[in-house]
C-alpha cells in the first residue's frame, strides 16, 4: 500500500495538472530558506563584528568563515522539515483537490479546511518541529546517534502534520488523528520516507507536494478498508 501511493505521489508531483503548485511551492520554500539564510549570517556577522575576531585573530576569522558556511548548511537542513510544513499548509488544498479529481474521480470530493484554520495548524506544528529538530541538532556531532535522531524524529513529525492535513478535508481533526494511531506502521513508514527524502539535497525541495499528494493516496487507500467509520463530514 505505501509503495503504491509512493509511486503514484512521485507521479503527481510532476505532472502538468500539478506542474503549477510545484514551481510555487519550490519558489516559496526557497524564499523561506533564502530568509533564514540571510537572517543567520547577519547574527553570524555581527557576533565576529562584536567580539573583532577580523581583527585581532585574522587566521580565526578565515576559519570561521568556513565553519560558519558549514554551519549554516547543517542549520538549514535541520530547519527543512518546519519550513516544508509551512509550505505543505499553503497549498495544501488546493494540490489534494487536483490529486483527489485526477486519481479518484468517483469518490466524494474533500472539503477545503478554512485558511486561517489551515494555516495556524501548520504554524503550529511547524514550531513544534522547529524545536524537536534544534533538540536534534545538539547532538548532531554524535555518531549515528545525530542521524538517528534526525531520522527519528522528523518520521513521526511529517507523518503526523501530513496525514491529518490530508485526512481532515474529509474528517474532523480529532478524527484524523485517531486515524492516524489506528494505522501506526503505515502512516510512521509514510513519514520515514519523507524524512529520508529530506536529507537529500535539491530532492529535499519537493517534499512540501510530495509529502500532500503521498498522504491524500494513503489516506484514500486506509479508508476502503472499513476498519473505521466512515468520515463524518
Amino acid at each position: 500500500m505505501l509503495i503504491e501511493s509512493a509511486a503514484a505521489a512521485l507521479r503527481q508531483t510532476f505532472s502538468p495538472q500539478l506542474r503549477a503548485i510545484l514551481w510555487k511551492s519550490l519558489g516559496l520554500t526557497l524564499g523561506l530558506l533564502l530568509l533564514v539564510w540571510l537572517g543567520l549570517t547577519r547574527l553570524i556577522q555581527a557576533f565576529q563584528a562584536s567580539h573583532h575576531i577580523s581583527a585581532q585573530y585574522p587566521i580565526l576569522d578565515t576559519l570561521a568563515y568556513y565553519l560558519a558556511g558549514f554551519g549554516l548548511f547543517v542549520a538549514l537542513a535541520y530547519l527543512m522539515p518546519a519550513v516544508s510544513i509551512l509550505v505543505a499548509g499553503f497549498f495544501l488544498d488546493d494540490a489534494a483537490e487536483i490529486v483527489e479529481r485526477t486519481d479518484f474521480p468517483g469518490d466524494p470530493p474533500g472539503r477545503a479546511l478554512p485558511f486561517g484554520t489551515a494555516m495556524l495548524y501548520a504554524v503550529r506544528f511547524a514550531g513544534l518541529t522547529l524545536l524537536v529538530n534544534l533538540a536534534a541538532l545538539v547532538v548532531f556531532f554524535v555518531p549515528v546517534v545525530g542521524v538517528a535522531a534526525f531520522f527519528g524524529a522528523n518520521a513521526y513529525l511529517l507523518s503526523r502534520e501530513y496525514f491529518e492535513m490530508a485526512a481532515a478535508r474529509f474528517r474532523p481533526l480529532p478524527e484524523a488523528a485517531a486515524m492516524r494511531g489506528a494505522f501506526p506502521l503505515r502512516t510512521l513508514g509514510a513519514g520515514g520516507l519523507l524524512a529520508g527524502l529530506m536529507i537529500v539535497p535539491v530532492v529535499n525541495l519537493v517534499t512540501p507536494l510530495f509529502g500532500i499528494a503521498l498522504m491524500v493516496h494513503l489516506h484514500k487507500r486506509l479508508s476502503r478498508q472499513g476498519r473505521l467509520p466512515p468520515p463524518a463530514r
